[in-house]
């Protein structure tokens, strides 16, 4: 990697530069709304560029924003020294996970980074921050990466945490150890830290244990498993196996047995429209009685997200009756289930 020794060269060019752009990108949400919600991923990248490019006429920085592409970082560059990293989200929020910590694929001579970030949920909206000021954690998929959140305070990124400033960091020859020593003195009784290195392919820094986690977070998991893995409400015998790694590859959560909370308890009597059925299982009766939540939870999330997780197409108009045929259907495979019509049971619980 090549470092440069010089001060940023026309940075405040370049800052108003960007923030005619952010100006201008939402301008464009307002005005052209559904073509700009269309702009997921990638389709996002050429379009900035576009933007730039028309901006940039009769200043400094005319004839020199280039579209990188291609799993290079940062997505777009100016003058060969200013890069601009493009994310997106279908969500409410703007959190997102970011870039590897190890910057292997840092386009040379790039030295000051911002994040464009597109959050596509309706009100779209853009916004722009120098990229150091929005890393606030660390987690680990194939290789360490940072969380972006845009709404970050001052003083609260994870470079703050280590108290080691980004352009430190990532310069140094293992950028991760600062990393791991930081979180190893965060390890509360119980807890254990995943063993870090570049081929390491695991969701977190720590292990928590199922049992010593809130009844809250519990609570919270139990309904996101009940929405991402249908197949739990079948009868195969690794219908949990999904669900098992999801927690330990997403929430760093290892629980021995994953059937218990579903299932512990054992049968029970369900009433429902002056009907009553008996010795329904446990894990329907917490499937019936979780409804509200299931429905703001799915309702929250992105079809294209549920589509991943139930390996088939969905739309953001049918996905929760795309979800109750998938628990139903699953159902109708379990003896025990004959005596309800799990479809009907659901979608007249959603309409209360």
């Amino acid at each position: 990697m090549i470092i440069s020794v010089n001060s940023d060269p026309n940075r405040s060019e370049f800052d108003l530069l960007l923030g005619s752009t952010i100006d201008e990108l939402n301008i464009h949400a307002k005005k052209s709304t559904k073509k700009v919600a269309t702009l997921l991923g990638r389709n996002l990248e050429p379009y900035v560029r576009d933007v730039m490019t028309d901006l940039a006429v009769g200043t400094i920085f005319e004839n020199s924003i280039e579209l990188i592409g291609g799993q290079k970082f940062p997505d777009i560059i100016a003058k060969k020294y200013y890069g601009i990293e493009v994310k997106t989200t279908t969500q409410n929020h703007w959190k997102t996970t970011g870039n590897s910590v190890l910057e292997s694929t840092r386009v040379d001579n790039v030295e000051r980074i911002y994040m464009l970030f597109a959050k596509l949920a309706s009100p779209i909206e853009f916004r722009c921050r120098p990229y150091e000021e929005v890393l606030s954690e660390v987690v680990v998929t194939h290789s360490p990466r940072y969380l972006i959140d845009m709404n970050l305070e001052h003083g609260k990124t994870i470079f703050d945490k280590i108290n080691m400033p980004y352009d430190t960091l990532r310069k140094k020859e293992s950028p991760i150890k600062p990393i791991v020593d930081y979180y190893r003195s965060k390890l509360k009784p119980g807890e254990e830290l995943w063993w870090m290195d570049n081929q390491t392919d695991v969701g977190g820094l720590k292990l928590r244990f199922w049992n010593n986690i809130s009844k809250k977070e519990r609570d919270n998991l139990l309904v996101l498993g009940m929405i991402f893995f249908p197949e739990i409400f079948g009868k195969t015998q690794d219908k949990f196996n999904r669900f098992a790694f999801w927690l330990v590859s997403k929430h760093n959560i290892v629980c021995p047995n994953t059937r218990d909370p579903f299932t512990a308890g054992g049968t029970n009597d369900f009433s429902f429209n002056t009907r009553v059925y008996p010795k329904v299982s446990r894990i329907f009766l917490n499937l019936f009685n979780n409804i509200p939540n299931i429905i703001e939870t799915i309702l929250q999330t992105s079809a294209f997200e549920l589509s991943e997780y139930w390996e088939t197409k969905t739309t953001e108009k049918t996905k929760f009756f795309d979800w109750i045929d998938l628990v139903s259907e699953h159902a109708k495979k379990i003896q025990d289930t004959k005596h309800l019509d799990i479809k009907q049971i659901l979608t007249e619980l959603s309409l209360r």
